[in-house]
């Protein structure tokens, strides 16, 4: 059945709503006042999801697209919204989430900000999976959200493949030899990481290819992948060049690994410590989800006392290395959130993974900390977390966001809260 009108709202996940007489039509790549028509759907999740559909009007609140892949790839549902459109939105779609409304402060820059980018490689493609199809990839040659040498980095590999003949993963089969390519960039230092996820050891002569091909990088790894999982993980062997390539914001370098989680927007970065700084009260400070140190280090070099708690031991060595790294005292420890003993600290800075705090919020609870320094990804986890437990013990203050995620519909929230 077709469906045809004017898309009135948005999903929590960014898509256009097209409301009609028997139900509602979920759109990708359309915004609020565009009229399209809809001619095939399909049903996943519980709601209809339009496969093809025709654009008869445009929204006034759209803009030209700048990457060629836009309305296939899958990495950037709302290049074609103005940015200011965008941050209005995001804010919206925060505010139906948490109930909570608040500042959002966009990033400096929209294009080139995106400091890593894992592109799949397959044998229908290399680059990034199209929207809403796991098993087809969008053939790339450039990505402007990432960064302008990302043909060079797409050309390097194509040739590597083609001189060694190494195989690229089929997607159906699950099989074949490389299945990542895993570019990093420092955004203020220039250095530049590049890793290759496979699931065979190399060859002497495929590491020498690998090598010349790359020659431009700082840092090169192979990643053994010893399972059939569709990610870009792997077991992370240096090949050349430095164990680490470093980024700085603001005044405090970090170290990336491949193995470490780092902030994918170097320049909205400062935005958001600075917002954390903004709501740290007090002196003495638990970073209790610390990854490599990204807050703890930071509020080190600002004067805080802190301590940190990170469940993977790696991390915990990698924050320990940027402590030393920035000439700080910050003290980082391996443990889980759930089963720290929270002692007298005048802050708990959380940053839990998507699934949010869960068991480790009934700790703040009992803990008698007077301030809670929330950030958050997503929102639907953290208003589970408050209004299952959080808010018994404690009520909302202030919250601001921080667009780390242009042309997408994801936000990072800092939410403070405070002991009633």
């Amino acid at each position: 059945m077709r469906h045809e009108g004017k898309i009135e709202g948005m999903s929590n996940d960014g898509l256009g709503v097209l409301r009609g007489g028997d139900g509602e039509v979920y759109v990708p790549f359309t915004y609020p006042g565009d009229r399209v028509k809809v001619k095939r759907t399909k049903r996943r999740f519980g709601r209809k999801i339009a496969l093809d559909f025709e654009l008869l009007g445009e929204s006034p609140l759209r803009q030209g697209a700048r990457c060629p892949y836009f309305g296939t790839c899958g990495g950037c549902l709302w290049q074609g919204l103005k940015y200011k459109e965008q941050l209005r939105l995001k804010r919206g779609l925060f505010e139906r989430a948490t109930g909570i409304s608040a500042e959002i402060k966009g990033s400096p820059k929209v294009w080139g900000f995106r400091n890593v980018s894992n592109f799949i490689v397959t044998t229908s493609g290399i680059g990034l999976k199209k929207y809403g199809a796991p098993l087809e990839v969008e053939n790339l040659e450039e990505c402007p959200v990432f960064s302008k040498h990302t043909p060079g980095y797409l050309r390097a590999l194509r040739d590597f493949l083609r001189e060694t003949g190494l195989r690229p993963w089929d997607l159906r089969r699950r099989t074949g030899e490389v299945h990542y390519l895993q570019v990093r960039e420092g955004k203020f230092t220039g250095d530049v990481m590049v890793n290759i996820i496979a699931h065979v050891e190399p060859q002497e002569e495929v590491l020498e290819a690998f090598k010349d091909y790359f020659s431009f990088a700082d840092s090169l790894y192979w990643s053994v992948k010893r399972d059939e999982r569709d990610d870009p993980r792997g077991d992370a062997q240096l090949v050349a060049g430095e164990p680490y390539i470093r980024e700085r914001a603001e005044d405090v370098t970090y170290l990336i690994h491949p193995k470490g989680f780092f902030q994918t927007n170097s320049y909205a970065l400062p935005l958001l410590l600075k917002a954390v700084e903004d709501f740290t009260e007090g002196e003495k400070v638990l970073d209790l989800y610390a990854g490599v140190g990204t807050f703890g280090v930071y509020l080190s070099k600002r004067g805080f006392e802190v301590e940190g708690v990170e469940v993977n031991p790696f991390a915990v060595e990698m924050a320990k290395k940027n402590t030393e790294l920035n000439g700080v005292n910050a003290e980082f420890h391996v443990g889980r959130a759930e089963e720290t003993l929270i002692g007298e600290y005048d802050t708990v800075i959380v940053d839990p993974p998507r699934k949010g705090l869960k068991e480790a919020a009934e700790l703040l609870i009992k803990s008698g900390v007077e301030n809670v320094v929330y950030v958050s990804c997503n929102p639907r986890a953290f208003r589970l977390d408050y209004e299952n437990h959080l808010k018994k013990a404690y009520r909302v203050e202030e919250a601001v966001l921080v667009d780390m995620f242009p042309h997408t519909p994801h936000v990072e929230a800092v939410i403070k809260l405070v002991r009633r």
